[in-house]
């Protein structure tokens, strides 16, 4: 392990100081590698997806796990319009001129070495491993045992690119001990790994968090809610609610929790009884839902769950504040939406409720670092230091003081 991770540690030196152009170019190369190899990676998927359903993975983590040729074109896409964001490293952030003359610049550098331990989407490697090439950092990659074959594919065929052009293969690489005690010497490891970022499952990210002596930025779960409001348009209500939780349902921006006004819930309610239903999506409810359709009764472990499945946990609140304090209460921070035609609802909402994204009149399915614009994401954090929200190539980056001087001396 000391070895791997001083060898990945000297080749930091390698990508920082790496021209724009250079990375531009060489992601490009390997989005045109993924695509050659799509044939070999789609093989080793599934290895893995044969081997998940032995262990009785269920649906919502197959389809993450899933690769096909679509999704291989999908992966290099990515690195594509990861090549075509702006330079994030040497950006002068700020600038002045103290009293004493010196000319003082805040400006970007890669954090240096990043650990991500992640479970199940392959898709991960080549997207985090982009990411952190571009923003100039080593990336040292952890994924989940079920998806052993697919990332051993995907991260050869990254490889090959730097090899072929000259430059370590540690730049991207995958952790080699793939055990438990492996991830824990790992997280341990800060003489040679300056960040680690866990984005899983609750215990995966608890057990980081304890242990390591490495920096955490944490990508916990999340239990997202959407609010609709008594002054909110039902149709759309209906349409952005059944698109929160079902259009997929296994991801971490899904909708776990609806929370509906009082004021609208015997109106409403059956509208999304029928509708969820045409989804065949589990329901859970409240004593005041249950009284209006029929659905079982949730209880307050429930209303703690990120399913990650197509169930779904409803809540009749008294108004505004009431769904306020329900999502303080059992939010994880990552994303939350209010449904309304009110101004002032809507102000109050984005103002008061403590999330990394926090939406208006849409799914919370958008907290993702494509759509933000970013080409892709480490993930998404739910830490407020020093990244919140989507992680793309400007969250990879710290920054130093540039101080120019033409002989000052501090009396």
């Amino acid at each position: 392990m000391e070895t791997f991770l001083a060898r990945a540690k000297k080749s930091k030196q390698v990508i920082a100081t790496l021209e724009s152009a250079s990375k531009n170019r060489l992601l490009g190369e390997m989005a045109d590698a993924l695509i050659v190899q799509s044939a070999k990676i789609i093989d080793a998927n599934n290895k893995d997806m044969e081997s998940g359903r032995q262990n009785g993975l269920d649906s919502a983590l197959l389809d993450r796990l899933l690769l096909d040729e679509k999704r291989v074109g999908g992966m290099a896409q990515s690195l594509r319009e990861i090549a075509q964001l702006k330079e994030p490293v040497g950006r002068v952030l700020e600038g002045w001129v103290n009293s004493d003359g010196l000319r003082i610049e805040k400006v970007s550098v890669p954090i240096g070495v990043i650990a991500v331990i992640y479970e199940s989407r392959p898709n991960v490697t080549s997207d985090v491993g982009a990411l952190c090439f571009k923003s100039g950092n080593v990336a040292i990659l952890k994924g989940g045992k079920e998806a052993e074959h697919s990332n051993r594919v995907i991260a050869e065929v990254l490889q090959s690119v730097l090899e072929r052009n000259g430059l370590p293969k540690e730049i991207i690489s995958l952790l080699p001990d793939n055990s438990r005690e492996g991830v824990s010497k790992l997280i341990t490891m800060d003489r040679f790994v300056d960040l680690i970022i866990p984005r899983g499952g609750e215990a995966l990210i608890r057990y980081v968090s304890k242990n390591a002596s490495v920096p955490v930025v944490k990508h916990d779960k999340g239990l997202c809610h959407t609010y609709i409001h008594k002054d909110a348009d039902q149709e759309q209500s209906v349409a952005i609610a059944i698109n929160a939780k079902c259009q997929r349902p296994g991801v971490c921006n899904a909708m776990e929790t609806l929370l509906v006004d009082q004021a609208i819930a015997h109106e409403i309610l059956p509208k999304l009884y029928a509708a969820f239903n045409r989804q065949n999506t589990r329901l859970l409810g409240d004593s005041e839902v249950q009284e209006i359709i029929e659905v079982e009764l949730a209880t307050i472990e429930d209303f703690e769950t990120e399913y990650l499945a197509n169930i779904l946990s409803i809540k009749v609140v008294r108004n505004l504040n009431d769904a306020i304090e329900h999502i303080t209460k059992y939010g994880s921070g990552h994303s939350e939406a209010i449904i309304t035609e009110n101004y002032n609802a809507a102000e109050a909402f984005l103002e008061r409720v403590d999330a990394a994204c926090v939406y208006v009149n849409a799914s919370t399915r958008f907290t993702d670092g494509g759509v933000f614009g970013f080409g892709a994401e480490v993930g998404i954090s739910t830490n407020k230091l020093h990244a919140r929200g989507p992680m793309g190539i400007n969250e990879l980056t710290t920054y130093k003081f540039k101080i120019y001087g033409h002989g000052q001396i501090r009396k």
